[in-house]
């Protein structure tokens, strides 16, 4: 073997090596920010009172027709599937009305937005602060929902998630305004 066949074989190694580097490097990138799978969020993005109903009688006899627009925001590089769950309004944790969000898909990096509508009775509540903030024209309440499911990468990859909600408002009874959203 020849000095030179030598240096060409040497270089060629330097080559493959550093080729090997590279590629170990575009991977661990690659894994780091495409495949790290996050949570998605579930939100409502803004919310009106669509009909309102009182009987003066009694003092905690209120019903309601809320609409709303849900959003699920996936963050992911990969659509996120989720079951059937169930959007629950409350008062104080009593519930006051639900919506059942059918199973679906949020596509990759999108945010998928939905319009429901939720039937509220504070008959199903009781208790003296729930008549006390009638009286005094401020209902405050609070809704969750969890959905559960799965973020697929690439077809191959299969992460379960959840996305949960938790947002508090307040509902203007003079006004029949909701106010003060904030979701977290």
């Amino acid at each position: 073997m020849s000095k030179g066949e030598g240096r060409s074989r040497k270089k060629c190694l330097a080559y493959v090596a550093a080729f090997i580097v590279f590629q170990t490097a575009v991977i661990l990138v690659f894994a780091l920010t495409v495949m790290k799978v996050k949570s998605p969020k579930v939100r409502f993005n803004a919310m009106v009172v669509e009909s309102f109903t009182s009987n003066n009688s009694t003092a905690t006899s209120i019903n309601m027709k809320l609409l709303a627009q849900l959003t699920i925001k996936n963050t992911n590089f990969g659509h996120f599937k989720y079951d059937e769950s169930t959007l629950i309004i409350l008062h104080n944790g009593v519930p006051l009305g639900e919506h059942v969000i059918p199973e679906g898909r949020t596509k990759a990096k999108k945010m998928q937005k939905f319009e429901i509508s939720v039937d509220v009775s504070t008959a199903r509540g009781s208790g003296s602060e729930l008549r006390n903030e009638i009286n005094s024209g401020i209902l405050k309440l609070s809704s969750q929902a969890k959905l559960n499911g799965k973020v697929h990468l690439m077809k191959i990859i299969k992460k379960k998630k959840s996305g949960e909600m938790k947002c508090d408002w307040d509902v203007n009874l003079g006004t029949r305004q909701v106010e003060n959203l904030k979701c977290n």
